[in-house]
C-alpha cells in the first residue's frame, strides 16, 4: 500500500504518521512524541518541495546528462528539467559544457538553484557561462565516472557515445537512471515522457525507505 505523506508547518516530512524524514541524513526515523498538528496531505513532488523550501535539508545531487551537439527539442527538455529540479531543492551535476549541460544549467539558474560542472579540463573557465560552480578535473573523459558516481540518480537527455558511457557508469554503479527526449532505449533506463513524470519518479525514488532502495 502506497505510504501517506504529510507535511507540517514546520517544514517537516512525515510518512502515515508514524515517521519524520531526517532531511539532513536524508532516511526515516520514527517520529518521538506527538507529531505537529496542521499537517497536510502531499504527494512525494509535494513533499520534497517543502524539504527544499525548508532550507533546512541537505542538497542531494542529481545528474543530468546528454549531448554536446543537442537539438532544439532536447535543449527546451534541459532548460525545464533543470528549472524543475532546481525548484525541489536539488542539487544538480552536468560536464559542465554545452549542449545539454549548458540548457540543464540554464534551467536551474533561471529556478534558483545550485548547478555543479564536473570540467574534463583543468581550467574551471572552461565552464558554460550558467554553472554556478565548476569543478577543473583535469581528468578528461573520465570525469564521466565522477558524474555517476556523484549522483544519487541520473536523467538522460537525449544521448550519444559520451552519454552512453554515463549511463552504463550509473547503472554499474547501482544508481536509477531515467530517460528523456531520445535517450537510449535500454533496458534498465526508466524512460519518461515528460519532466514532470522525471520529477515524479524522481521523489519517489529519493523520498522511499533505505529497505526499499
Amino acid at each position: 500500500m502506497k505510504a501517506t505523506l504529510e507535511v507540517g508547518p514546520s517544514g517537516q516530512v512525515y510518512r502515515n504518521g508514524r515517521q519524520v524524514f531526517d532531511s539532513w541524513n536524508w532516511r526515516w526515523k520514527d517520529v518521538e512524541g506527538t507529531p505537529e498538528e496542521g499537517r497536510r496531505a502531499v504527494d512525494a513532488v509535494g513533499a520534497l518541495r517543502a524539504l527544499g523550501s525548508s532550507g533546512k535539508a541537505r542538497r542531494v545531487p542529481v545528474g543530468v546528462i546528454g549531448p554536446r551537439e543537442a537539438n532544439e527539442v532536447q535543449n527546451r527538455i534541459a532548460i525545464d528539467l533543470g528549472r524543475a529540479l532546481a525548484e525541489l531543492g536539488l542539487t544538480v551535476i552536468c560536464g559542465g559544457k554545452n549542449g545539454v549541460m549548458e540548457a540543464v544549467a540554464r534551467g536551474v539558474q533561471e529556478g534558483g538553484g545550485l548547478c555543479v560542472g564536473l570540467l574534463p579540463e583543468g581550467d574551471w573557465r572552461e565552464a558554460n557561462p550558467y554553472i554556478t560552480l565548476p569543478i577543473a578535473t583535469g581528468i578528461g573523459k573520465a570525469r564521466n565516472v565522477l558524474i555517476a558516481q556523484s549522483c544519487a540518480a541520473l536523467v538522460a537527455v537525449g544521448g550519444q557515445y559520451g552519454t552512453l558511457s554515463e549511463i552504463a557508469f550509473g547503472l554499474h554503479f547501482d544508481k536509477p537512471v531515467f530517460g528523456l527526449a531520445d535517450a537510449p532505449d535500454l533496458p534498465d533506463i526508466r524512460k519518461a515522457e515528460s519532466v514532470e513524470e522525471v520529477c515524479r519518479r524522481l521523489a519517489d525514488y529519493l523520498l522511499q525507505p533505505a529497505d526499499a532502495s
